[in-house]
């Protein structure tokens, strides 16, 4: 029997862009090496205890600094930097470690204001409803605080289809990283011929899952130009394309 007529066990979710929505343009748009973009670093900044006196440039350089070696460092290796990890090493490198609690009250900060991005489509409680009722179903995200990705599912209301879970801060690797899939399989007792993954990223969801042995459907309702995607030297080939979640009951066997 070979892979695509294996029957479908299990169904693995990626998690933002593909069950929850982050809309980064609800943020406040700061200024950062002469870039201006959305983010949480001004709500950062602002959380710094009185008397610090650290300006923005110096506060934002320095975030910028150590968020620019994970990426190019630790992150192109499938590493995680959990969020309190990094506001820890943010603090040390400010010199504000006398201010006790310091780094876990910019993680919350930091985390509410993602929270305040997310929304979740009404139809997904549906979609996975109808699923879980003929497989089992997991949860595979790349996220650097999994308290708050479960939180999120669980106020939405979806939190209860699922079996099993690996978000990248607890398992230390990210997508496309085959570790992490394995960790979500493992719990869910699915070989990887008898399971799909869906996502939205082509490298980390499809490409990563689709050599670990799984089948793939890529979600491109958030994919500002599928084709062009499709097109990017190296680009992994998704079993099923859906424009939507609610194209997947229709799609697997």
């Amino acid at each position: 029997m070979t892979r695509a007529d294996a029957p479908v066990e299990a169904v693995v979710f990626d998690l933002f862009d593909t069950l929850v929505d982050l809309h980064f343009d609800r943020l406040p748009r700061v200024e950062v090496a002469g870039r201006t973009m959305p983010s949480t670093y001004g709500r950062l900044h602002a959380a710094l205890p009185e008397g610090t006196d650290l300006g923005w440039d110096e506060f934002a350089g320095a975030l910028a600094a150590l968020d620019r070696e994970w990426a190019e460092g630790a992150m192109r290796e499938g590493i995680e930097l959990p969020t309190r990890e990094r506001f820890a090493r943010l603090v040390r490198r400010l010199g504000l470690e006398d201010h006790a609690g310091l780094a876990e009250t910019l993680a919350s900060v930091h985390m509410g204001g993602l929270r305040s991005c997310a929304e979740v489509p009404p139809s997904h409680a549906e979609v996975l409803e109808r699923l879980a009722a003929r497989y089992r179903l997991g949860l595979c995200s790349n996220f650097s605080d999994a308290s708050t990705a479960l939180s999120l599912l669980d106020e939405a209301g979806l939190l209860r289809f699922f079996d099993a879970h690996a978000i990248s801060e607890t398992e230390g690797v990210r997508k496309p990283r085959p570790e992490i899939f394995r960790a979500v399989l493992d719990r869910l007792g699915v070989d990887p011929s008898r399971a799909v993954h869906v996502g939205d990223h082509l490298r980390e969801d499809v490409g990563g899952a689709s050599a670990l042995g799984l089948r793939t459907v890529w979600v491109t309702r958030r994919v500002r130009d599928p084709e062009a995607s499709l097109g990017e030297p190296g680009a992994a080939r998704p079993t099923w394309r859906a424009a939507d979640l609610g194209e997947i009951p229709g799609l697997l066997p």
